[in-house]
């Protein structure tokens, strides 16, 4: 079954009722009106596989397909599409960090935010959770207490009531006292997988304790919940390990012509100059780009992007004013380091964005509490 993120969400909701959301999945009614939705931030199909005997619990589950990313495969564009049920080009969340326009260059990190940018402005589409609560599903959005009020989840979250808690058992504690209503809907989140593997790598010792551990938790809170709750586990993205790193401009022609990076190490988000923009000026950066990199970069211009729906078929006047005049995607092992960030950047060890299969392919798991 083929099957995007952008159809998950939507699928779960019309389960539970929700007039205007489509079973694009054929889940059918949901069983007891009871729907959670936990979300391991970096956790891509490929641990399914590979790592089946360090999350025993999880590996019991019903894998029901596997899921396919927007580009970029990072946190900021992933959930947006989930939350939306819309592609990049829509909802305007283009990755990591993108420039705001017309702000002399000033660069929005998406997770981190800045208080000069309106969340509603910026993210404009209706999320799912907000149409699911003026049909009075309950709706709740369990996770760490300190993304409560970022701009992030105000652009990408709103409607869902936000309960904070920062240890496993809060956090189960929470989603079960969500879950006591009917019908309701819980979105539940931890990043602890994606922070280990972006430290010490995919693999590494860090890595598999923070893999174990949340099966652990998953364990622990498939005793917790009310009977007949369907849960269904995804994510975002997967990860790979850095096998080469180039930084930009650094005994290399990359930076000519650019004035500001954005994006990430594994896609990059490159704007030109406003006064020296044109279209063979993009032209003239990408075939330097190609030129140096080979088949190490997939580079796209603007033009090419939106023509290839590299942020889906749709691409709003905000999207096509966010998006880079040129796109560079890592392949391999490459990672692209902003000059100014290249020690942070360079210090890590996995990393996500790119186009590959590792990156953009999550699973889609599923069991109902008996």
């Amino acid at each position: 079954m083929n099957v995007h993120l952008s159809q998950i969400t939507p699928s779960i909701f019309s389960s539970l009722g929700l007039t205007t959301a489509q079973d694009y999945l054929s889940v059918g009614p949901s069983p007891s009106g009871r729907e959670l939705l936990f979300l391991i931030d970096g956790f891509g199909a490929d641990i399914f596989e590979k790592y089946a005997d360090v999350m025993p619990t999880i590996a019991r589950l019903t894998n029901i397909a596997t899921i396919q990313t927007s580009f970029p495969s990072t946190t900021a564009t992933s959930l947006a599409t989930l939350t939306t049920g819309t592609l990049p080009g829509i909802h305007g969340m283009l990755g990591y960090t993108v420039q705001v326009p017309r702000s002399g260059g000033r660069i929005l990190n998406a997770l981190k935010w800045d208080e000069r940018v309106d969340p509603n402005i910026w993210q404009p589409v209706a999320t799912l959770f907000e149409r699911a609560v003026a049909e009075n599903i309950n709706v709740t959005h369990v996770a760490a207490k300190r993304y409560e009020n970022s701009g992030f989840t105000r652009a990408v979250f709103r409607g869902a009531q936000y309960k904070g808690a920062n240890v496993a058992a809060d956090l189960i504690a929470e989603t079960k006292a969500a879950l006591q209503k009917t019908p309701s809907f819980v979105y539940l989140y931890v990043n602890d997988l994606d922070s280990a593997g972006h430290s010490d790598g995919v693999g590494s010792d860090k890595w598999l304790a923070a893999l174990s551990m949340i099966d652990q938790m998953f364990s622990n809170l498939m005793k917790e919940m009310p009977q007949g709750t369907r849960i269904w586990l995804t994510s975002d993205h997967g990860m790979i390990n850095v096998a080469e790193k180039i930084v930009i401009g650094q005994d290399n022609p990359l930076l000519e012509g650019i004035a500001v990076i954005g994006g990430e190490p594994r896609a990059r988000h490159l704007y030109l100059s406003p006064e020296l923009d044109s279209p063979a000026a993009r032209l003239e950066v990408a075939s330097k780009w190609e030129e140096f990199l080979g088949n190490r970069a997939t580079v796209f211009t603007r033009e090419k992007a939106i023509k290839d729906n590299l942020f889906g078929s749709d691409v709003s006047a905000d999207s096509f004013d966010r998006m880079g005049e040129v796109i560079a995607i890592a392949q391999q092992g490459l990672v692209l380091l902003d000059p100014e960030r290249a020690d942070k950047e360079g210090a890590m060890i996995g990393h996500h964005g790119g186009n590959s299969e590792i990156e953009s392919q999550v699973g889609l798991l599923t069991t109902t509490l008996s």
